[in-house]
Parts: structure tokens; sequence; C-alpha cells
């Protein structure tokens, strides 16, 4: 082992024995628990109703793979009590959301559904939004989609004519004129007006567009007696609308209840949960999220559904969630042992939720009362009814929630074997297509440069098809001058095998350049009549859209007749849009240091180490343009070359641009 190696078992070894001595001071009270990495950082906060059981099971017995990961980063915790396990519930919300852990359950914001929104204002107005606030307007939903939402609002548009613009207008608008809006922005429109449209619009949200079908088939009739058959006609359109707009799904329930309706799996230290979104009693869209866990797999189920609620007034009449699986209950009851586990030592695979185990009483109990405390925690807190259903239609709505999340969680997997699948046969084949046998590791190179201006190149390395990322290499190009793409390809090419050789390090068995018969060319001379190696170089040539287009190898360089379909021909158009990228990238930040360096050498007095010190003072450029005088006096500027400084920096961003 090496000293530092030493000296961290060494900081390792004091964290475990600081922990073990707080852990024996933990209360048998609810709270949440922090834990942290050797450097402060918080990586995971948890909630529990007993915290000295929970939080002393992460260090005894056997744990996931992924639960190893988390806790064997931990070198210190906290906690936090609470009066209720409400309360634990709440602040273990908040914390995720203020410090971002990295091994928590986090609700990404890709998929936000569409709600139709009744403003609260004294003229208010109807609007689809993803957006929900706690401002007191109305919001129902949410819509399968956008389409939907902007139907549904059309046709109230006809139906209820309330304001139209977000701004009051001078006049009438057309909207007034086609019997949309009553024009408060000229008239007089009473609040009880307004109130009458707003009850009426939430009515036929809330499940009651039947009934007043059925009063404007009565006026449609009314009209057509009295020979207004226009009015009959848009009475009877309105109603059409409404069956089109209000179609039913084929997922129904009898009560007509705005319900969410949660499921979840697990599998190879990833859990799926599968959200089926009824409103009015008809299953209108379901959505999956797939994420990586590292704690209990039902308390970070939890976690993620008071995520999925933390700041959301448009909540459902229910929600449905699954049972506590067997196992997490005997889990609990199991009392821990003194001694910390090592954190690396080898766990059992992880048990499927549908693992039958027969329950003793006493842990049947322990489930019951485990969902209790769930069902009241977030009762308490969401003023919603939360159901843990056990049997009938209910259970079989989450059963299928389940099946769903599942589901999901088994096509993911599988598309992961075939892309592996695919991606060992294409380097496999790759290797007959050039002639080459075998090839397990290609290098590839790209370089970049705006007309010859800080000339950089890299190097991304695959291994068996796939990325190996710690082996990727930049290169700030030295000896050559101009936008000379061939000699900068020398440049690299020997510069990254001169150090192979001295070092020893393992061959490629495969070189990509990125270019064609020069590049090539290039490559080939320098390896072989500079260095004495005989590696395979090929070249990627693009089309006119930037697009891989050909590949190519020999010298001189012959075009292989690869499929642009096959997956070899994938395999190597990934290769060469990764290399681009890091390429691109590393340019980027060449030429912004550049330019940072370039202003700050313009200003008179300032050298390179007093430039290196006000930059890792302040940070950046723009930093030390918002500074005062006396903020230099730490790095020993005085007043005037201070005033200097930023004079030269604010005048420069003032100046005006001729």
């Amino acid at each position: 082992m090496t000293e530092h190696e030493h000296e961290d078992a060494g900081v390792r070894e004091q964290s475990l024995e600081v922990i073990k001595h707080k852990l024996s001071l933990l209360p048998d009270k609810p709270g949440c628990y922090i834990m942290k990495n050797r450097e402060g950082t918080i990586i995971y906060v948890g909630k529990a109703k007993v915290l000295k059981n929970r939080v002393r099971s992460y260090f005894t017995g056997s744990h996931s793979a992924k639960t190893q990961k988390l806790v064997s980063e931990i070198r210190d915790f906290e906690y936090i009590i609470t009066s209720s396990n409400m309360e634990a519930l709440i602040l273990e919300c908040n914390l995720i959301k203020q410090h971002h852990p990295r091994y928590n359950v986090l609700l990404k914001d890709d998929k936000t559904f569409p709600y139709i929104k009744i403003t609260h204002e004294e003229q208010p107005r109807l609007e689809v939004t993803r957006r929900v606030f706690k401002d007191k307007g109305k919001y129902f939903g949410p819509y399968p989609n956008a389409f939907a939402a902007q139907q549904t609002k059309k046709l109230l548009d006809r139906l209820y004519p309330l304001r139209k613009c977000k701004t009051m207008p001078e006049k009438v608008c057309l909207y007034y004129h086609i019997g949309q809006c009553l024009a408060p922005c000229e008239f007089d429109v009473s609040a009880e007006t307004n109130e009458r449209m707003v009850q009426e619009i939430s009515r036929f949200l809330n499940g009651g567009h039947d009934v007043i079908k059925e009063e404007l088939t009565a006026k449609m009739l009314a009209a057509a007696e009295e020979l207004n058959f226009e009015r009959a006609k848009e009475l009877r359109d309105h109603i059409m609308n409404i069956d089109a707009v209000m179609e039913k799904q084929k997922i129904t329930t009898a009560d007509a209840l705005d319900r969410d309706v949660f499921g979840y799996a697990v599998d190879k230290g990833w859990m799926a949960v599968h959200i089926q979104y009824m409103r009015q009693g008809k299953l209108i869209e379901r959505h999956v999220s797939l994420f990586p866990y590292y704690g209990d797999e039902y308390n970070d189920f939890i976690t993620y559904v008071t995520q999925v609620y933390s700041d959301n007034p448009a909540l459902p009449k229910e929600i449905f969630l699954p049972t506590i699986p067997v196992q997490a209950a005997v889990a609990s009851t199991t009392a821990p042992t003194d001694a910390l586990a090592e954190a690396n030592s080898e766990a059992p695979a992880e048990p499927s939720m549908d693992t039958p185990v027969e329950v003793p009483a006493e842990v049947a109990a322990q489930v019951e009362a485990e969902e209790k405390d769930v069902r009241e925690a977030l009762e308490s807190w969401l003023k919603v009814k939360v159901h843990i259903p056990q049997r009938g239609l209910k259970k079989q709505m989450v059963d299928m929630a389940k099946d769903n999340a599942r589901n999901a969680l088994d096509e993911k997997f599988r598309l992961v074997e075939r892309d592996e699948r695919r991606t060992t046969k294409a380097v496999e084949n790759l290797g007959e297509w050039l002639g080459t046998g075998t090839i397990r590791r290609i290098e590839a190179f790209d370089n970049s440069n705006i007309q010859g201006t800080n000339p950089v190149s890299a190097m991304v390395v695959f291994v068996d098809g796939r990325p190996d990322r710690k082996e990727y290499r930049k290169y700030k190009v030295k000896t050559v001058v101009g936008p000379d793409d061939y000699e900068t390809m020398r440049e690299v090419i020997r510069r990254r095998y001169e150090r192979v050789l001295k070092d020893n390090l393992t061959m490629p068995d495969l070189i990509v350049v990125d270019g064609g018969k020069g590049q090539i060319s290039a490559a080939v001379d320098v390896l072989e009549n500079e260095l004495g190696l005989f590696i395979p170089i090929c070249g990627l040539v693009k089309d006119a859209k930037h697009k891989t287009a050909q590949l190519m190898i020999g010298d001189p360089a012959e075009v292989v007749p690869l499929p642009r379909d096959s997956q070899e021909f994938y395999l190597l158009q990934r290769i060469q849009d990764e290399v681009h990228r890091f390429a691109i990238t590393f340019h980027r930040e060449t030429r912004a240091k550049s330019m940072v360096v370039s202003q700050l050498d313009a200003i008179p007095g300032m050298g390179e180490k007093r430039r290196k010190a006000l930059l890792k003072h302040f940070g950046s450029v723009r930093k030390i343009k918002e500074a005062e005088v006396q903020d230099f006096k730490p790095l020993g500027i005085g007043e005037k070359l201070a005033s200097d400084i930023l004079k030269a920096l604010q005048g420069e961003a003032a100046a005006p641009q001729e």
C-alpha cells in the first residue's frame, strides 16, 4: 500500500470508531438521519420511525451491492429528532430538495403533465399550464397530453365566456364579438356572474359534464321548438364537442373519483415506479420512472412519492399504494449486532418483491403497524385519503401498476443485454471487415482549432465496444503553427505512442483518426518509420453534413464497403461522435482560458504570478470586475494597482463597440 492509502485507511478506521460511538447514543425516537462522506458532503438523507434501529442497520449485517457502495463512503452522520413520522416525512423531503444528495432518489422533471387552471383574480381566466403553484388558483388534471387539455379548454371557452386577455385591453376584442368573453375591459361584470361561471366550470371538470350535457340538450330542443335553428345547431355542436372531448377510456371505475395509483418493482439495484393517473374514474395517463436506489426499497419508494406531491396543490382525492414487502418487515424486526460490518463484504442477491415468505404473526402485525404509520403520515401532510388495499378491485389496480413497473424494469435489462450482444458482435465483425483479427481496444483521435488558434487534440478509448473514460487523454498542440491537420496528427500520434512505449502501456488493436487519406498517411508514417510500430489505422471520413460517411484503411487508403445500416458502422459512428465531443469541449475550455489570460495580461503591472493569484482568489474575471479595491489587499495588491485593474476591466466592459 502507498503512504496515501495507509493514511486513508487510518482516517477511515478513525471515522468508523467515531460512528460506532455515535451509534450507541442514538435515541429511540422518529427523525431524519444525514450521511456524509470524508469531505463532509451530504450523500444520503433518510427518515426513520426509530432512529436507533434504522441508522445502526446500515453498519451491521449484509447489504446489496448498491447499499454497500453507499456505506463504503460514509464517514460521519447527523440526525434530527422529530415529534412524529409526518414531520420526519416532510423534513426528509425538504432536506433532499435542499441538498440533492448523490444516493437519494431524486425526482427528475422529465415529464410534466398539463393542467387546466382557473386563475384567482377579480376577473378570472381559464388557461392550460404545466406549472402548478400555491396561488389560490383552481387546478384540474393532469390531462393525458397538451392536445386533450387545449381541446377541453376550447370547449369551456365556448360554453363559459370568462376573460381571455392576460392584460386588459382598451376596447373589446374579437372574443367579445364571437360570444366567448363578457368584455370586463369595457363593461361591468359582477362578481356573482364570474363566480357562477367558475362554479359551472368546476362542476364540469369534476365530472359533472353529463348533467351539463342534459341541460344543453333541453335548451337545444327548446330552441328547435321556437324555430331558432341557428341556436339549436350551436347547442348541438356543443353537445357533440362534449362527447368528443370527454370520450370514455377503456379502464373505468364506477365511483368517478380522481386518484393516483402507485406500483413499484426492484431488481439489480434499480427501482421502477409506475403511476396511473385516474380522473373522474377514467385512466387518462401513465408514467414510469427508473432510477438506482441505495437504501431500503420501501422507504426510498415513499421518498419518491413525497417528492411527487411536494409543492403540488393539484392533488387527487385518493392515493393507492402497494403493501410493504414482507422482507422489509422481517429486516426491520431483526435486532442489529454491535459490531460494525465491513462495507465491502460480499452480499447476497436482492430478494424479489414477489418471493413467497411464510409470515409469522408478529411480522404480520409489524407490517400492519408500519402501513398504518405510512398512511397516517401522508394523510396528515397531504390532507388526501391514502389507501394500501389488501383485496378486491382496488388491490387489482395497484397490482396492475406493479406489473407495469416490473415490465419496465425487465424491458430496461433486456435492452441493455441486447445492446451488449450487438456491441460485442459489432466488434467481432469489425475485425473481419478490416482483416485485422480480433479487436478489443480502439483508440480514436480528433483535432480541434478555429483558424489555427488554440489547437488541441483529444483521444478516446473504447474497450470491447464501450467507452473507457478514465483512459481518455487531452493534448495541447505544441509544435504546429496554423491550421495544419496533418502535422497536428503527426505530433499527437508521436506523443501518444512514445509514451505508450516508454511506460509500457497497453497497445491498441486499432487506431481511428478523424479524416481520410492524408490523416491516415501521416499517422502511419510516424508509427512505422519513427516508432517501429505496426498497428492497423483506419480513418473516418465525414460527408457535407458532418456525419460519418465512410471507413478507409491502408496506405494508400482504400474505402471499406461497410454497410451504413450495420452495427459495425453504428459503433464507428459512436466512436467518432464521442471523440469529436471530447475534443470540442477541451478546445472551448482552452480558448476560454486563453481569453481570460489575454484580458489580464493587458493590464500594466500584471505578471503571470499575480494573474494566477488573482484567478485563484476570485475564481473568474467577472468576479474580479465586481470586486472592491479593499478586496485586493489579502493578495498584497495596493490601492493604485487594484484601482488600475478595476478600471481596465470595467472600462473594457463599458467601452462602446465601433
